[in-house]
């Protein structure tokens, strides 16, 4: 059977009958009478050589050839409305995966969506957070922001800002906290970087002390613990001005340090797309703001 030979009314009969079990419901969906259903069904079986339905007296059953035939069918129909389902204006969305570590998704990035919505509307924009660990082949991304140094093996990276780390805290630990050494007293809440705490005491004037705190692989649950009165955080003020502005965390200290910056990455092995080298550029110009 050649493709310009699909039966494509007859597929589409097939598949509203075998999801309802019943000519008349599938009619009622497709907006065409029971008969002309039948007739459509009956036509396949014909040219397939192949019965795939059992009439019963009340409604049809799915031979093992119409069991056989349905998944590939219905998985066919779906993918072709999807694909439809994007069209927009005359134009096709293209669909961006794109991987956020937590904190800069909420923190950043979701505040300025609308915007990009407004700059890009034919790209269809798809967030999968992470906690700064991605696979982007294997997740099936097109790209992934990052926290680091810019250095993933098989990845390119644009550099996109620094995001200095302060302590951050509930105002009841805030109000104990009237010079740098008090922290010495305060559980220290830390990162998969060890070396955070002790490059902010350095930068501070302080030896580092023992830190023992508990460790969080998000930023964002780390922040969020602090502001429960759980410890003090060391975590990028910029990603918490809501927060901060709200009065449910505190900078008690102005002293920062740069523990790395946030990057755009993409595979190397593959030519950015349309869409990502769009999304590259608001990126780029926006951060810069």
């Amino acid at each position: 059977m050649s493709r310009a030979q699909l039966p494509l009314n007859a597929l589409r009969a097939f598949e509203a009958s075998a999801r309802h079990l019943s000519f008349t419901r599938a009619a009622i969906e497709l907006c065409v009478t029971q008969a002309a259903v039948s007739h459509q069904v009956k036509g396949l079986e014909a040219r397939l050589g192949a019965s795939l339905f059992r009439r019963l007296p009340r409604g049809l059953a799915l031979t093992d050839e119409g069991l056989a035939l349905l998944p590939s069918v219905r998985d066919s129909f779906d993918r072709l409305g999807d694909t439809l389902a994007r069209f927009e204006g005359g134009r096709v969305l293209e669909v961006l995966s794109v991987g956020v570590v937590g904190t800069f998704a909420v923190g950043w990035l979701l505040p300025r969506l609308p915007a990009f919505r407004e700059a890009h509307p034919f790209i269809d924009l798809r967030l999968f957070t992470n906690n700064n660990r991605t696979d982007l082949a294997g997740e099936g991304l097109d790209c992934a922001v990052r926290f680091g140094d810019g250095a993933w093996h098989g990845t390119e990276a644009a550099p996109l800002f620094e995001a200095p780390m302060s302590p951050l805290c509930s105002p009841a630990i805030a109000e104990r906290l009237t010079e740098p050494a008090a922290l010495l007293a305060e559980t220290l809440l830390r990162s998969y970087r060890a070396a955070d705490w002790p490059d902010w005491f350095a930068a501070a004037g302080l030896p580092p002390p023992p830190i023992r705190g508990p460790v969080f692989d998000s930023s964002w649950v780390m922040v969020e613990a602090a502001m429960q009165g759980i410890g003090v955080a060391l975590a990028p003020p910029m990603m918490f001005a809501r927060d901060l502005q709200q009065g449910r965390l505190v900078r008690p200290f102005p002293t920062q340090v740069s523990a790395g910056r946030y990057w755009l990455t993409w595979l190397k092995s593959k030519a950015p797309s349309p869409a990502l080298r769009a999304f590259q550029a608001w990126l780029s110009s926006t951060s810069s703001e």
